[in-house]
């Protein structure tokens, strides 16, 4: 039975408690969110922008409009636009972890969109204080309304993916940019051309989520600092409206639907990274704006017989409760409406582990919400990548749940930037690297569950791994004490910038280094954006405050470094062209028609890599092609002396060189079609550098 309450402007009805967050049928819009806690719950519309009052406020009847702890109310003939808040009453006993403080203004999980303009965080974090006038709003956003023209998803398969990590306003914002909307999503649009030109398939976005980008974390120099990567989440449903052109049209989902929609058709998929191991509500000490205020013990994890505390596993105040049946469900839906009406094609899960653990902090067996994921069928066919680590010390690459999951592989970055800066007694390591990691991922597993990078945003840009020995983070007002020390780096003689054309070149041949060695390991590649033009960070390995020149792309390197550009472009073409670089499964010993084992290891001499030298920096392999396709034969020498390769010999074919990083343009790496012949038996490698050679 429907019972109809005139209660204000907008006629009401007792609702449903399904779905969650806001749903509009037509008639107006049904209204739910869940607290086990709460003794009532208030809903505030506010018609108009920068309303202080709220024009209408709906008491949700405990006895009414509470279904098994889900408070839901339908208001008829609401408008899309309108802003709209909670006030949730309860218990104010902070040794069990009951927060509610109705004081406090509080925006919904699941709002497809959120009005900032009036926000004060300092409001929010007062007790007590009344925050009406200074809270943020959620807006109310019908989700459906949107022309996608047949927009479907790629479904790239991840074995084929090149994925390029970049940061939406770091991507377009520097005025070097030259697009009429620096740093938003319409900006990425702008950029296409060149992103279908490199020839990655897919962008993986910092954070997305709203986030609160206003706060000044610290002065330096008279400038303040603010989050700028975005990892501490406002609201999980609703697009980071400074990303946006209109943040406060209620536009924000067509703004990003837009963008995605022009990057499928240029063939390119849209990977998020999404922050669900905590929220921006951070400690004890932090603001009340959502799940604090809703439902503090079921959305967190609290400390046992103190629970005014914050398990922080995160590293960041708080830890998400993910494994509680209601977190496992926000996050699921979250994900799904992600995919089903923003049409996001996959996910990177900041600090991933913590997915992996229960009320207690242990890791557990199977955790529900990684199985979740992993078996829903909305979920099914896109990309779920984790970072199988957190800051409580849990470490799961290679043993992450689920078997479709794959995961930075850290192990891969350490083992590569060895190598590359000379380390001997890593061989062994290297040859499994690029093998896919089956000494990390084994049973159950594909090389397609690694997902293998050189520098990410975490860290030093590959230009700075070859031009800093040590950080330089002075920057961020924290004396250079932040940011990892162990970068496992090499100046190439000269800390930072260098005139010394020698230096540059050796600079160049090391990154050239790098990006051969990535591109042509089993796996999935993942290159930060601006390293095809050696993009630098001053040396700065943890930028997360820098929305300046620190962290921006230089668009002006495009031209600066061509060449280098130019050698990206024809390393992804040469991957994926050659399916034996990116195989479905793990080396076997498979023999081709040519009686080549699908892949052969080799030091200087043909079959006798030097697994137990502990003074060994050389490595050679042979990729044997299947079906027609040519034989991939590379020698790596990180020796600071040119050592001289055998050269194997196969019936019936010839080889020619494609790519020597010793070389400049264009003789670094050859275009398809041009490869040079090469006919000797041996082949002098170049000190610190790699030779591919192909059969045809």
């Amino acid at each position: 039975m429907t019972v109809t309450i005139e209660t204000g402007k907008y006629a009401t009805s007792i609702g449903n408690p399904h779905p969650l967050g806001t749903h509009f049928d037509g008639s107006g819009c049904n209204f739910s969110i869940f607290s086990e806690h709460a003794t009532s719950v208030d809903l505030l519309l506010f018609d108009t922008d920068n309303s202080t009052e709220p024009d209408q406020v709906i008491p949700l009847d405990p006895e009414i409009n509470n279904s098994f702890c889900f408070w839901h109310v339908y208001v008829h003939d609401v408008p899309e636009g309108i802003r709209y808040a909670y006030r949730v009453h309860g218990p104010q006993d902070a040794q069990q972890g009951l927060r509610f403080d109705p004081n406090k203004v509080l925006i919904d999980p699941y709002a497809k969109g959120n009005d900032v303009s009036l926000w004060d965080r300092a409001a929010a974090c007062q007790p007590d204080q009344d925050n009406l006038t200074t809270s943020m709003r959620s807006v109310l956003i019908n989700p459906c309304h949107y022309d996608w023209e047949g927009d479907k998803p790629l479904r790239t398969p991840m074995k084929n993916s090149i994925i390029y990590e970049m940061h939406v306003r770091g991507f377009t914002q520097s005025p070097t940019s030259g697009v009429a909307h620096p740093g938003t999503f319409a900006g990425v649009i702008e950029k296409i051309p060149y992103l279908k030109d490199l020839g990655i398939t897919a962008v993986e976005l910092l954070p997305v989520f709203e986030f609160d980008d206003t706060a000044v974390l610290r002065e330096v120099d008279g400038t303040p600092l603010r989050n700028y990567w975005g990892y501490s989440t406002v609201a999980f449903f609703a697009p980071h409206t400074g990303y946006c052109i209109s943040p406060r049209l209620a536009q924000q989902l067509n703004e990003f639907r837009d963008m995605v929609k022009a990057l499928h058709k240029a063939g390119i998929e849209v990977i998020l990274d999404v922050v669900f191991n905590h929220t921006d509500e951070g400690n004890h000490q932090g603001p009340t704006f959502s799940f604090r205020g809703i439902d503090n013990p079921n959305y967190y994890y609290l400390v046992p017989n103190e629970k005014q505390y914050y398990y922080d596993y995160t590293g960041c105040g708080n830890t998400f409760n993910c494994n509680h049946p209601i977190g496992d469900k926000f996050i699921v839906d979250c994900l799904k409406y992600w995919v089903q009406e923003m049409h996001v094609d996959g996910f990177r899960f900041d600090e991933g582990t913590v997915l992996s653990r229960g009320e207690n902090g242990q890791r557990m067996a199977y955790p529900p919400v990684i199985w979740a994921v992993e078996l829903d069928d909305v979920l099914a066919q896109t990309k779920v990548v984790a970072e199988a680590w957190d800051a409580g010390g849990l470490y799961e690459v290679g043993t992450f749940s689920g078997y479709r999951w794959s995961t930075w592989n850290g192990k891969f970055r350490d083992d590569v930037r060895r190598f590359v800066k000379g380390n001997a007694g890593v061989i062994g390591a290297i040859a499994s690297r690029i093998s896919g990691s089956p000494d990390v991922y084994g049973q159950n597993h594909t090389p397609a569950n690694s997902v293998n990078f050189i520098a990410v945003h975490d860290g030093f840009t590959t230009n700075d791994l070859v031009s800093y020995n040590s950080k330089h983070n002075e920057a961020n007002g924290e004396g250079n004490r932040d940011g990892s020390d162990d970068n496992l780096s090499w100046n190439c003689g000269v800390e930072g910038p260098s005139d010394d054309p020698q230096i540059e070149q050796l600079r160049d041949q090391q990154i050239k280094n790098f990006a051969t060695i990535l591109m042509l390991s089993q796996g999935v590649p993942l290159m930060l954006y601006g390293d095809e033009v050696r993009r630098t960070q001053r040396g700065n390995n943890n930028a997360y405050c820098q929305d300046n020149e620190i962290s921006w792309f230089d668009w002006s390197l495009v031209e600066q470094n061509r060449h280098m550009l130019r050698f990206w472009q024809l390393l992804i073409d040469f991957r994926k062209r050659n399916a034996n670089i990116h195989r479905c499964h793990y080396f076997s010993g498979t023999v081709n028609e040519r009686g080549l084992p699908d892949v052969s290891w080799h030091g200087c001499q043909l079959n006798t890599p030097n697994w137990s030298d502990p003074e060994a920096r050389a490595l050679g392999f042979t990729l044997a092609g299947f079906d027609d396709e040519p034989d991939i034969h590379v020698m790596m020498n990180m020796y600071w002396d040119a050592l001289s390769f055998d050269i194997p010999h196969i019936n019936g074919r010839t080889w020619h060189r494609v790519i020597d990083t010793a070389q400049n343009a264009p003789e670094d790496i050859r275009e398809p079609g041009q490869e040079i012949p090469f006919t000797e038996s041996t082949y002098l490698v170049t000190s610190r550098s790699i030779v591919v050679l192909i059969s045809k």
